[in-house]
């Protein structure tokens, strides 16, 4: 039996035990509705001001005008002062990495052609023997079944890096080769 049914057979409930309860009132004795909305402001009366649009170019007529005013300029010029401060030291740091970029690639030119080719080879024997030891430690890792996801993103990860610091270097020497030629 499921409970629409056995609930059905039971006593029926009165109208007055089916309704839902009646909210709770709140009773203010000695307020009527009248008297609780008569302080509260018309914003249609003329009473409310507001600023003309051309508020901020008037005369100045008070000492605290006169103060805020003064403290807005005191402002102004110290964001001025550190904007003028922040592109000098930003031109500071452009013209030291500048510095660097040409002293590295001052470094590669002067290796000429048989040098900056010994560079590149061992570049290349570096990054074949990393590889096959990554293969070589991941193979082992495999054989015995503890090869998981957080190692071989390891190795990807060694392999990433050593990428970019090749991709760097031969940036490097791709300027030197195009400077002497």
């Amino acid at each position: 039996m499921s409970y629409a049914e056995i609930a059905s057979k039971g006593p029926k409930q009165t109208a007055e035990e089916a309704a839902a309860p009646q909210p709770p009132q709140i009773d203010i004795e000695g307020v009527s509705s009248s008297d609780s909305t008569a302080s509260l402001i018309d914003v249609d009366t003329p009473s409310v001001r507001t600023v003309p649009s051309d508020f901020g170019e008037q005369d100045v007529q008070t000492d605290t005008q006169a103060a805020r005013i003064g403290r807005e300029q005191d402002v102004e010029a110290a964001a001025n002062k550190a904007r003028a401060e922040a592109d000098f030291a930003k031109k500071k740091a452009v013209r030291k990495a500048r510095q660097a970029d040409s002293w590295l690639t001052k470094q590669f030119e002067t290796l000429g052609d048989g040098g900056s080719g010994a560079v590149v080879a061992a570049n290349l024997v570096a990054l074949v023997g990393l590889g096959g030891w990554l293969g070589y430690k991941a193979w082992g890792l495999y054989d015995h079944g503890r090869l998981s996801w957080k190692h071989a993103g390891l190795g990807l990860g060694v392999l990433g890096a050593v990428g970019a610091f090749e991709s760097v270097l031969g940036r490097y020497l791709y300027k030197a080769k195009g400077k002497s030629q």
